[in-house]
């Protein structure tokens, strides 16, 4: 796994919490900057997906197995963009509330997917 990758996309993810939160703070709903903040982080999720198929297909192999990885793979591509459909529905600050949340879940999942291949 790239160590740069995983990095990057772990602090965008907390620069989105953090503005999301900050949405959330001064009582605003989520609004169409923050949808394009989310669509960058999910961009570089769907690149993070993309390369660890490719090392997995390429024969490397994380320290603490594939279907693991392939499962935590999958919740870090999924969960910005199953925050920003929750948040569509909630047009008050919880909706950036869960923006925030969902961005702080895949921080986590970037930590754990670094440990799963053995950093």
């Amino acid at each position: 796994m790239l160590n740069a990758l995983t990095l990057v996309t772990g602090v965008a993810a907390l620069l989105l919490a953090a503005w999301c939160g900050w949405a959330a703070y001064r009582d605003q709903p989520t609004k169409d900057w923050h949808f394009i903040g989310m669509a960058v982080v999910s961009l570089l999720a769907v690149i993070q997906l993309v390369v660890g198929i490719v090392q997995l297909a390429r024969g490397e192999k994380p320290d603490q197995g594939t279907v693991i990885f392939v499962a935590y793979l999958l919740g870090a591509f999924a969960c910005v963009p199953a925050a920003g459909f929750m948040s569509l529905s909630e047009r008050t600050r919880w909706g950036s509330v869960t923006a925030a949340a969902g961005g702080v879940v895949l921080a986590v999942l970037e930590v754990r997917l670094y440990d799963i291949w053995g950093g």
